[in-house]
């Protein structure tokens, strides 16, 4: 194959895969705006739209493999498809991610837990991965290390949200004859959501070490 159409595919491959994460996080956003407005349409919205990843993330990583087979690439050639093929893995992660914020919007009737800023947290998870992408796009090395070191803050968010919710449940008293299967449904979506989040940013932070990897041959961040 001529060099110039090798490197058309290895552009369209880039190309790909940024499309694909602008679908991924705007089904995130969707997820993160039901759960907010207790939207149980734009829910499912994010729900059924599972399936239109997926079908991208197979398609990708056909193309990658086929790279890799027929190409035999080597050197910064090879770190960029195998770094995609991994970043795309953690994009189709994230949208089943978005799909569990639908699901769990199907169940969420009340906010039992205003003090627990779930949009916070959604938001900075959110951030990440849109500067994980920006990052893969423009080959930018240091943003990838300031994206790791952002992920100590996320976890500390999900950490406090988490021990508010059980010091919660210690302390609350049911009235006479209430019936704790409620509350502890809320508890548990509420903990879900918050550990789905906290995971959304590990995701963020492994597109970033792979980033890094492929521009700066750099696996310090791959763990």
């Amino acid at each position: 194959m001529p060099r110039h159409e090798y490197q058309q595919q290895l552009d369209a491959l880039h190309e790909d895969v940024l499309y694909m994460s602008e679908v991924v996080m705007e089904r995130l956003r969707m997820g993160l705006d039901a759960l907010a407005r207790k939207d149980n349409r734009l829910a499912e919205s994010v729900i059924e739209g599972d399936g239109e990843v997926n079908g991208m993330y197979l398609d990708l990583e056909g193309d990658c493999i086929d790279l890799l087979a027929l190409q035999q690439p080597v050197a910064g050639d090879l770190r960029f498809i195998a770094a995609s093929f991994k970043i795309i893995t953690d994009l189709e992660r994230i949208a089943d991610l978005a799909t569990n914020l639908g699901e769990y919007t199907h169940r969420a009737e009340r906010d039992r837990f205003p003090e627990v800023d779930v949009q916070a947290i959604g938001d900075l998870a959110l951030g990440m991965v849109e500067d994980a992408m920006d990052a893969y796009a423009t080959d930018d090395a240091t943003a990838c290390r300031a994206i790791d070191g952002r992920d100590d803050e996320l976890d500390a968010l999900c950490e406090r949200a988490s021990e508010t919710v059980v010091r919660d449940l210690i302390e609350r008293e049911l009235d006479a004859g209430e019936s704790p299967e409620p509350l502890m449904g809320d508890v548990s979506r509420l903990l879900l959501t918050v550990r789905d989040l906290e995971r959304v940013g590990d995701h963020a932070v492994n597109i970033a070490a792979r980033t890094l990897y492929m521009v700066e041959n750099d696996d310090a961040l791959i763990y």
